[in-house]
């Protein structure tokens, strides 16, 4: 039978993936041995596996880090992308860039017909293409091994030939200046994505506002409109505002 410290150890591996033996006693608040004995039988069941002074789910430890960002905020992240799917209509188009709300807000259009959509990223692509009279058209090049996403100037070139209903993409940081990434090559395309759109859209969690990023996206003139879970600080509302940019919560 699963004791209170069992199911805490369980919570904080599904939503971390694997964490140190160290890194437990100090979330627990519980000594290094009174963690290793409570992993023991969890470990003999076969529902966590050591590797490495380390422990993580069974079935979760080696996943790409992509797919590990699915699982951070994921209750938000669907929040948002049901939000904006539901703005959408069958037969519209649509660009996404790679990042995982898109790739929530793809799967909440999985309901949807006879889209077209334009992307970068083989998890949109895969999630989309086979469904409902949908065509996708994915942009070429070498697919990165962290997110299964394609960069460069062949996918730049790619979706430059396209104009489309709904522009939409991620954000790895937002402050009162804009829309920020910390990668060049995702920055540059994110950029492009937005001018290709009549309606511009940045979907992100309320856990991107107040951080400051590398590489500047695009300031807030140049977005039509943010959906988050949860409002910004004034400062970002108030830029927002003055820009003429459109803040929606999701529901």
């Amino acid at each position: 039978m699963l004791s209170k410290r069992h199911a805490d150890i369980l919570k904080i591996l599904e939503h971390e993936g694997s964490v140190t033996i160290a890194a437990l006693a100090r979330q627990l608040g519980v000594s290094l041995e009174t963690v290793r004995r409570d992993v023991k039988p969890l470990t003999e069941t076969g529902a966590l596996v050591r590797v490495h002074g380390a422990v993580g789910l069974a079935g979760q430890l080696g996943e790409a880090p992509f797919q590990k960002r699915m699982r951070e905020n994921a209750e938000a992240k669907k929040a948002i992308a049901r939000t904006l799917a539901a703005t959408i209509r069958d037969g519209e188009s649509v660009m996404f860039d790679t990042g995982t709300t898109t790739s929530y807000v793809a799967r909440e259009l999985t309901g949807h017909r006879r889209l077209t959509v334009v992307t970068n990223s083989s998890d949109i692509a895969r999630t989309l293409a086979t469904v409902n009279g949908n065509r996708v058209y994915m942009a070429g090049g070498e697919l990165r091994s962290d997110s299964g996403a394609a960069f460069g100037k062949s996918a730049l070139d790619f979706i430059a030939s396209f104009t489309v209903h709904h522009a939409v993409i991620s954000a790895g940081a937002v402050d009162a200046s804009g829309v920020m990434d910390y990668a060049l090559e995702e920055a540059e395309f994110a950029r492009l994505v937005l001018s290709r759109g009549e309606r511009r859209v940045v979907v992100t969690d309320h856990t991107k506002f107040g951080r400051r990023g590398l590489i500047s996206v695009a300031g807030f003139a140049d977005i039509g409109e943010i959906v988050t879970d949860r409002a910004p600080s004034s400062e970002i509302s108030s830029a927002l505002e003055a820009a003429g940019a459109t803040l929606t919560l999701a529901r």
